[in-house]
């Protein structure tokens, strides 16, 4: 499979006695009751759903940065402006808070007054959910430099996977900006305060998130969050601008499909240009790890998806080699920070770059080292292989081609969904129980198969195999549940070479995971396949 699961396993839901579980209830339910009743009288008490949640979790999070200068608000600025930005949550909820940083910024930068609404789309809001944001009890707030505030917690119904409006009317703001330049999402900038104005489209417009972080939902004590740090593949490029269709967003709406991961939240921690070792775009991964990761609300899950932009950046065999040697000893530093917080942790290996500005004998042998010691170290409590899953099996060092953006280094929008979907959902507590299992048997002596396991099953695909002798050959689809919904082969065969054409479109199969069987005399092997249309 596209994953391996390793030996250790963390059992730390049960950390608590049943005493004590119920004391944290009922402390966190008092604490959550005395908070609300001293917020200002605009604010809406949340509803009585809420008082069996238990603690916050990330429904949605960006990773910030010092803005590049060229990245900055266009003009007229952000100072005594009105900036909307959008952003898609992952998980849902009745009561929130969002923190704003000036992490990067050496002026503070005021905050006039911030609301909150459900997105319609191109800068309009459905203004009957649009929300005051309070902090303190108060409409403003100043963050100095280097700092973050929390808003107070405010009741809004939000449901998992929407669109949200946060729009800020600013005072004054620092010269050099806190936030994240690759948003792949639109905000809109006008002059003035237009806080409650409900159509922005005629704004001036940016691809650009700033001062906002996270968004966090009052959750029940089962919903938990997994964190991604990536670099830029995370972050979406080669995704759609507005489509919300990142890796992570696809991910996300996988979780919410199934019914046992639908309280499971996905913060995205990418950063493009980042690297793990070094200072490139961004803070660096092990810089940012504990503000990403160990300090984010309701985590979980961990997965390490970052060190291409390492590996491309060095130089010479000596210098690949070394960074490599470094990316290993990084990785165990943040596996072993994040044990120390219960958190599990899951590696990505990095995808191919054959063909791109990176590629070089000397990066490959890098990539492959890197690669092997993800696979096999046993440091990950489980292994997440997208190389496995994105390459061209006719020339491994590079992408496949429908999920290559076009530079051979970023996964182009199908490229995202089969990232997604290369992910197994059990990692994260999905039970699903399907008809159908994949099995390790090899091929025999005298059998071969030229398919593109683990990669995607393409809706074109040629599958050449051979026989060592005369018989009847089968090589059927089934659904997950065990259901036969496509024969490719049910024959007789003899003995040699033969191609069998797979078409998605004569089956009318949605694009999805499925199962391939083969066998022949006593022989069956049934393996997992990708579907992307």
């Amino acid at each position: 499979m596209v994953f391996s699961l390793l030996k250790r396993t963390f059992f730390f839901n049960n950390i608590h006695t049943t005493l004590n579980g119920l004391f944290h209830k009922v402390l966190t339910s008092i604490i959550f009751i005395l908070a609300l009743g001293s917020f200002s009288i605009n604010i809406a008490q949340p509803q009585e759903k809420s008082a069996s949640a238990l603690k916050w979790v990330g429904t949605w999070s960006t990773a910030p940065q010092l803005v590049e200068t060229n990245n900055n608000p266009p003009s007229p600025g952000l100072t005594n402006n009105t900036l909307r930005q959008i952003v898609h949550v992952s998980i849902g909820g009745d009561s929130l808070r969002i923190r704003f940083t000036n992490e990067f910024s050496k002026s503070s930068v005021k905050l006039n007054s911030v609301h909150i609404a459900l997105s319609k789309g191109a800068g309009v809001i459905d203004t009957i959910s649009d929300k005051i944001i309070y902090f303190n009890g108060k409409l403003e707030t100043t963050i100095d430099p280097g700092k973050a505030v929390m808003s107070d917690p405010f009741q809004f119904t939000l449901q998992p996977l929407t669109d949200v409006a946060i729009t800020i009317y600013f005072g004054n703001t620092s010269s050099d900006v806190t936030g994240h330049p690759g948003s792949r999402t639109t905000s809109y900038l006008l002059t003035g305060n237009n806080v409650t104005k409900s159509d922005f489209s005629n704004a001036v417009k940016t691809d650009h998130w700033y001062v906002i972080n996270t968004i966090e939902v009052l959750a029940p004590e089962t919903a938990n969050a997994v964190a991604i740090l990536g670099n830029s593949i995370t972050d979406g490029r080669g995704s759609g601008t507005n489509k919300q269709n990142r890796w992570p967003d696809e991910l996300s709406r996988r979780l919410q499909s199934n019914l046992d991961t639908k309280r499971v939240a996905v913060l995205n921690e990418g950063i493009g240009g980042n690297c793990v070792l070094g200072a490139c775009l961004g803070p660096s991964a092990l810089n940012r790890f504990e503000r990403d990761v160990l300090n984010q609300s309701g985590i979980k899950w961990l997965i390490i998806f970052e060190g291409i932009n390492d590996i491309g950046g060095s130089f010479g065999s000596q210098g690949a080699a070394k960074v490599a040697q470094d990316l290993i000893s990084a990785y165990t530093q943040m596996i072993d920070k994040a044990h120390s917080k219960n958190i599990i942790v899951y590696g990505a290996t990095l995808l191919p770059f054959g063909g791109s500005s990176y590629d070089s004998p000397d990066h490959q042998t890098a990539w492959q080292t890197v690669n092997n010691w993800i696979r096999t170290s046993g440091k990950f409590d489980a292994v997440i292989d997208l190389d496995a899953a994105m390459h061209d099996p006719a020339n491994p060092e590079r992408l496949l081609t429908n999920a290559d953006s076009g530079d051979h280094l970023h996964p182009s929008e199908a490229g995202h969904r089969m990232i997604a979907e290369a992910i197994d959902l059990s990692l994260f507590g999905a039970k699903l129980s399907t008809g159908m299992n994949e099995n390790s048997n090899s091929l025999p002596v005298g059998f071969s198969l030229s398919q593109n396991y683990p990669n995607p099953f393409n809706p074109e695909t040629t599958i050449e195999y051979s026989i060592p002798k005369t018989g009847v050959f089968k090589l059927k689809v089934y659904d997950v549940f065990g259901k036969e919904v496509a024969t490719l082969v049910n024959e007789t065969k003899n003995a040699g070479k033969h191609i069998a054409k797979f078409l998605s479109d004569n089956y009318r199969l949605a694009s999805g995971i499925y199962f391939y069987g083969i066998s022949s005399g006593q022989f069956t092997l049934v393996k997992k396949m990708i579907l992307i249309k």
